[in-house]
């Protein structure tokens, strides 16, 4: 079935497969293209930048397999740029060469010239969109206690402002934009935090955000409303899911340290079309918007094999990219 939009598929939780693997299962399973993560072998910035031949071997396996690029992801590397601590959890997720000696200002920094790569790396592979992370230096006071003067929030936007302004003066020079996925421990993780978000950075236009509805769903956003409301900002899309399970009095929203998949959670995530969020009134608000970029799977399930639910999930996505009306459904009743 031909659809309005064209589908692929995020390879940030398949970076431990080979990206030529990944590539061939997803032209099998019926993706136009991959949302390729800067992670694994799947794309190094660096060596992108650096070597040639290693750029031209991503193009040539996406060319092998019919499959093109839209948007590529430095989730990763973006949380580093205004996370406040740095510490072991970024060693773990970072390149060596952002995480150097591990000293948190440089490690910021070299994040920070890593964000900018990104966007260099993306034109050269003709992709006008990189999706990803800031990193917050004031996640950590989000639950207000002990009390946090409102002088520390607002350095915290200022500090997020001076750190990204220069990141996006380079997108800028290269006519890329940057959607940020509004989500728990970046500067934007629900409505009101991504107005003052937006403010802080001045509205520019190369600034934006990726619409990802599993994260404002479990704290109880409307998904569609914000499509609504960020109309001039939605850069990209993500489909991942979230199920609600039913109170008992006992499973809160903040997830109680449990892992993903346990029972005892109030909310998971899932693969597309098993969860809660109604898909096909978001792709009729993103139709209303005038979006016409593409829609990205992000496989997330912690009960379902991936191999599953990457193949599943398109199938039952695609069906509701339909074309909407060529005119008004009443305008049949001005012949009468």
């Amino acid at each position: 079935m031909k659809s309005t939009h064209p589908v692929t598929l995020f390879t940030g939780q398949w970076a431990d497969m080979p990206f030529e693997e990944l590539a061939r299962h997803a032209a099998e399973w019926g993706y136009d293209g991959l949302e390729i993560a800067a992670s694994g072998d799947h794309l190094d910035l660096k060596r992108a930048e650096e070597d040639p031949n290693y750029l031209r071997s991503r193009r040539e396996i996406l060319d092998r397999y019919g499959l093109q690029v839209w948007a590529i992801s430095h989730h990763l590397g973006g949380q580093a740029v205004c996370d406040d601590p740095i510490d072991f959890r970024h060693q773990a997720i970072l390149r060596d060469y952002v995480w150097g000696d591990g000293d948190p200002e440089g490690v910021r920094q070299r994040a920070a010239e890593d964000m900018k790569r990104s966007a260099r790396v993306a034109r050269q592979l003709g992709a006008d969109v990189v999706v990803g992370f800031t990193g917050s230096r004031i996640w950590q006071y989000v639950a207000m206690f002990p009390p946090v003067p409102g002088e520390v929030i607002e350095a915290g936007y200022e500090d997020f402002a001076r750190r990204w302004n220069p990141i996006m003066d380079e997108f800028d020079a290269h006519g890329v934009k940057f959607a940020l996925e509004v989500h728990p421990s970046e500067i934007a993780y629900d409505y009101w935090t991504t107005k003052r978000t937006l403010e802080a950075i001045g509205h520019r236009e190369a600034f934006g955000l990726n619409w990802d509805p599993s994260h404002m769903f479990w704290q109880g956003i409307d998904p569609v409303g914000f499509i609504t409301d960020f109309a001039d900002r939605i850069y990209h899309v993500d489909c991942k899911d979230t199920k609600l399970r039913v109170p008992n009095g006992r499973n809160g929203i903040l997830g109680s340290h449990l892992p993903w998949g346990d029972p005892r959670r109030r909310w998971d995530f899932v693969s597309t079309g098993h969860g809660d969020i109604d898909w096909e009134d978001a792709f009729r608000a993103l139709r209303h918007i005038g979006y016409r970029g593409p829609i990205s799977i992000e496989w997330e399930d912690a009960g379902m094999d991936r191999l599953h639910g990457a193949a599943e999930a398109i199938e039952r996505i695609r069906p509701l990219l339909f074309s909407g009306p060529d005119t008004s459904f009443d305008a049949a009743f001005a012949n009468q």
